[in-house]
């Protein structure tokens, strides 16, 4: 089942096509499928405290649905959502010529979600989106724009003195300016987090460190040098 992520402005999606996200999360809900309850609880603050049945059971609108698409794209309601589309549609006069990817939701391959989802909250920053199954094999985790899936295995995939030689990275992430990326690199320091490489500055004008998380895989989070 499909996830929406928080989008740069500029990318905003047309109202037809929220409108539609909405219809295709209640119709989810109808149908009882249990995925969607996971992202309604993560997104929902009256779904919180409630399990799969629960939500699935309860009263679930349409209002329902677009509130959670608006929070999907990181804004508080269905109105502010849509006085974003229109600012944005009111400085893009032309309609691209390519349909455009707005956003990228890589998988991590981890034999532990809960000390994954742990490492990810407690170390990085990042919120729990949702975390699916009995026992837990499946979640999402979120910082800022960056969403991750995190997915079970039984055993490593790739050999961890392989990963480590080559830099087989797992995912790469940006922020926006050099005083950023220094903050972002003390923070998690201070945490404790366990690095590959520390802050660099990289001949090609960016600066990079790059973490490990429990399971080997090596997050990249770079920004200008300068």
């Amino acid at each position: 089942m499909p996830t929406y992520d928080p989008i740069v402005e500029a990318y905003m999606p047309n109202l037809e096509n929220l409108k539609k996200q909405a219809k295709l999360i209640l119709r989810w809900h109808r149908e009882q499928h249990y995925p969607v309850a996971a992202q309604i609880r993560g997104l929902m603050p009256r779904f919180s405290k409630m399990p799969d049945a629960e939500i699935l059971a309860a009263n679930f609108k349409l209002s329902d649905a677009q509130e959670m698409v608006a929070r999907q794209h990181g804004f508080d309601g269905w109105q502010a959502l849509k006085a974003g589309v229109s600012a944005t549609s009111r400085g893009a006069n032309l309609s691209p010529s390519k349909a455009t990817i707005v956003c990228a939701e890589p998988q991590l391959l981890v034999t532990d979600i809960k000390i994954s989802c742990e490492f990810f909250q407690q170390k990085l920053g990042f919120s729990l989106v949702f975390i699916y199954g009995d026992p837990p094999y499946y979640a999402q985790v979120r910082r800022g724009a960056a969403r991750l899936n995190l997915r079970c295995v039984e055993g490593l995939v790739i050999e961890s003195t392989v990963r480590a030689r080559e830099e087989l990275l797992s995912v790469s992430m940006t922020v926006a300016t050099a005083d950023e990326i220094k903050l972002l690199f003390l923070e998690f320091q201070s945490a404790g987090v366990t690095f590959h490489q520390t802050l660099k500055k990289q001949p090609w004008g960016a600066k990079n460190f790059i973490v490990k998380d429990p399971d080997g895989n090596l997050l990249l989070f770079a920004g200008p040098a300068s």
